[in-house]
């Protein structure tokens, strides 16, 4: 897991101030990126968590040995990143602080693994 920091903006940012942020966290974020990547953006495809471990498991099937959740800043990801994504998730419609995000895409990849192995944890 790597956390990247955040960068700062001012109170009232403007469209350019954000976009400049965006792009530089992209940077960071390229840097890690790897494998089969799946950005969380709004405009992501929601997924059932059986159906989350079906496109786990398709990817590794496909040859990846990585996947890649990326979880972007409070003002989203970069085009950059989205379009890199092999694909992107939406866990809801719901706006999630970033620490809830992380704990509640961590406990779907450990049930993804616990559907594909037929595990009881899922029921």
């Amino acid at each position: 897991m790597h956390e990247l920091d955040e960068y700062r903006l001012s109170d009232n940012p403007s469209e350019k101030e954000i976009s400049l942020a965006l792009s530089k966290e992209a940077v960071q974020i390229k840097k890690y990126a790897k494998g089969f990547i799946i950005p969380l953006c709004i405009e992501g495809k929601q997924l059932s968590s059986v159906r989350l471990s079906e496109k786990i498991s398709s990817a590794s099937v496909s040859g990846f040995s990585t996947v890649t959740f990326i979880i972007g800043s409070s003002f989203g990801l970069d085009d950059s990143i989205k379009n890199m994504g092999n694909f992107r998730l939406s866990m809801s419609e719901m706006t999630f602080p970033h620490q809830l995000a992380r704990v509640m895409i961590l406990e779907q990849i450990y049930r993804s693994f616990q559907i594909a192995e037929g595990g009881k944890y899922h029921k």
